[in-house]
């Protein structure tokens, strides 16, 4: 029987306990035997490697986060300790390698299969940021945009209740997607994120006129990335005449119970990434688009610069014109 081990990289999202349960229950019915890394590469490097079996996974399904833990590695940027950490997989007889993480956490899987010799590697994108290049969607986006439609709704009716500007900040590191899609599902008057200049002016002139015509409070979203959420309450208060609260996110949005998408997503990553082991490939990362799940190898996504999809930049666009 050839061994098999997972582990989590970088930061935790919902939906990798749903995979980490589908890991091991479909690793033993090919015939393989699942191994769980502990505390991502830093475990990796410290050997924290333990055979997983169904007891290990009985109840996780519905929890966030993950069970065997996440880190960053500052160490496993040096040679030595990847070296170490290769000896490790060694010693466990582990030939198949699945990471789940971001951009980071691929770049640092590259650099293990570059000065590895017998090991295959797989990458699950994991990231609530999407940002990862040529795939459409990461394990956890989803339960994070549930996260925010919930929190912003529920702030709507503080907002209207008080007549107040509230400007939600949202997660997303240098992306804006996160942000977008949530100013998009949750009817938010305005939207700043990178990608989308912005004139602060044509929403002046916009929000006066809406003023004029009744309308008592505003919902903004704006990107973490732009570093401006004081400026724009500031700016509500000055420019429009209305009192306004800033609210960040945060960390709630990597939480919570995973919704049924990321479920089925957690489901179907782990498949495709077993079976491209299974058929022999060395170093790829499984993708998602329109036309399914596919393997791309790790060159075409470590080192690639993800853009949001050209439909949702045009709706995003809309906003800040006056209408």
């Amino acid at each position: 029987m050839k061994n098999i081990a997972i582990l989590c990289s970088g930061g935790d999202v919902s939906g990798m306990n749903a995979a980490l349960k589908r890991f091991v229950e479909y690793s033993i019915a090919k015939g393989l035997t699942p191994y769980f890394i502990y505390h991502g590469f830093e475990g990796l490097i410290e050997n924290k490697i333990v055979k997983a079996n169904y007891s290990d996974v009985a109840g996780i399904i519905s929890s966030g986060g993950t069970k065997i833990h996440t880190a960053r590695s500052k160490r496993f940027m040096e040679q030595t300790y990847r070296k170490q950490a290769l000896d490790n997989l060694k010693s466990h007889q582990i030939e198949y390698l699945i990471v789940m993480g971001g951009d980071g956490s691929f770049k640092g899987m590259q650099k293990l299969a570059d000065e590895s010799e017998g090991i295959r590697f797989s990458g699950i994108p994991s990231t609530i940021d999407n940002d990862i290049a040529g795939t459409e969607y990461c394990l956890g986006v989803d339960t994070a945009l549930n996260v925010n439609k919930f929190a912003i709704d529920s702030i709507r009716d503080t907002a209207s209740s008080f007549s107040r500007a509230f400007v939600v900040e949202a997660m997303g590191r240098e992306c804006g997607y996160l942000a977008l899609v949530s100013a998009l599902t949750s009817g938010a008057e305005m939207c700043l994120i990178p990608e989308i200049p912005y004139e602060l002016d044509n929403y002046k002139e916009r929000f006066q006129k809406q003023i004029k015509e009744g309308r008592e409070y505003f919902i903004a979203v704006v990107s973490e990335a732009l570093n401006n959420s004081e400026q724009i309450a500031q700016w509500f208060k000055e420019e429009i005449g209305i009192e306004s609260r800033i609210m960040v996110l945060g960390h709630i949005q990597r939480g919570g119970n995973p919704t049924v998408y990321d479920r089925l997503m957690a489901f179907n990553f782990v498949t495709h990434a077993i079976d491209g082991l299974l058929e022999g490939k060395k170093c790829s990362v499984i993708c998602y688009s329109g036309y399914g799940f596919h393997h791309k190898h790790i060159d075409d996504v470590a080192f690639k610069k993800y853009q949001i999809n050209s439909d949702l930049l045009k709706l995003g666009m809309e906003y800040g014109h006056i209408r």
